[in-house]
């Protein structure tokens, strides 16, 4: 049997139908981080069973097709959800009948809830999201869409590719340079590597973003868990290839 790593304390492992499920114990909203234990590809069962978890039913989990960017998909209350995905990379709602996710395999999954508004939000930040601020552009749609204000959102980051794992290129911090990562943030965000290649850490970069954009700091809350690392227990790209499954962090207002 698979055993399950150890999180950071903000964070607790639970037994599912399907399977083993992460979730913030400080994240005052229904929610999940799916585990290996489920593929999540097109096995629609499994998609059905996770939903259940949320207590909803697979037609009113809300995914968005994504891309590597920051555009944001809102899935308002009342409104019809588009039969096809849409090509986004965060997703915020006010519809407490639905859940919103997004899939990861070492990028970083972001969920936020407004707990004065009971909105949420779910952001995917790759280094490619990270390096265009996904998670600061995430903030400010629930701030424009549904008036939040950051000091009143809680967030939780899954599990993502660590800096013990997280290698990349000159290619990648010439974009974080180009997204206008400053120096503080180039020194703090990534160490040397082999010849040219760096350590991102992803897991900072994002709180540290969230934080510049007003979120408190004792209000985000990260795993510490790196998906290479432990991917007898989490998918990784990384770890996997192509043949990866994908993991699903998703969030919705409480009912």
């Amino acid at each position: 049997m698979t055993s399950d790593p150890k999180p950071t304390d903000a964070f607790q492992w639970t037994q599912e139908p399907w399977g083993r499920a992460l979730r913030c114990t400080s994240l005052p909203a229904p929610h999940l981080f799916t585990s290996r234990d489920v593929e999540l590809r097109e096995d629609e069962g499994e998609w059905a069973q996770v939903a259940a978890s949320l207590r909803i039913g697979r037609d009113r989990l809300l995914l968005i097709k994504q891309v590597h960017g920051i555009n944001v998909a809102v899935a308002r209350r009342g409104a019809q959800w588009p039969a096809s995905r849409p090509q986004a990379d965060i997703i915020i709602t006010d519809d407490p009948s639905v859940a919103i996710g997004v899939r990861t395999a070492d990028c970083a999954a972001i969920l936020i809830y407004d707990r004065t508004r009971n909105v949420a939000g779910a952001a995917h930040a790759g280094w490619r999201g990270t390096a265009s601020h996904a998670a600061r552009a995430a903030v400010r749609a629930l701030q424009e869409e549904f008036s939040s204000h950051a000091s009143d959102l809680i967030v939780a980051i899954g599990p993502s590719l660590g800096q013990c794992c997280g290698e990349v290129g000159p290619e990648v911090l010439e974009a974080f340079r180009a997204g206008g990562a400053d120096a503080y943030a180039m020194r703090h965000w990534f160490r040397a590597g082999d010849g040219d290649r760096s350590l991102l850490d992803l897991e900072r970069a994002n709180r540290d973003q969230l934080e510049d954009a007003g979120v408190n700091p004792d209000a985000i809350f990260t795993t510490g868990l790196c998906t290479k690392t432990h991917n007898d227990r989490l998918h990784s790209y990384r770890a996997q290839g192509a043949g990866a499954g994908r993991l699903l962090a998703a969030i919705r207002c409480r009912a």
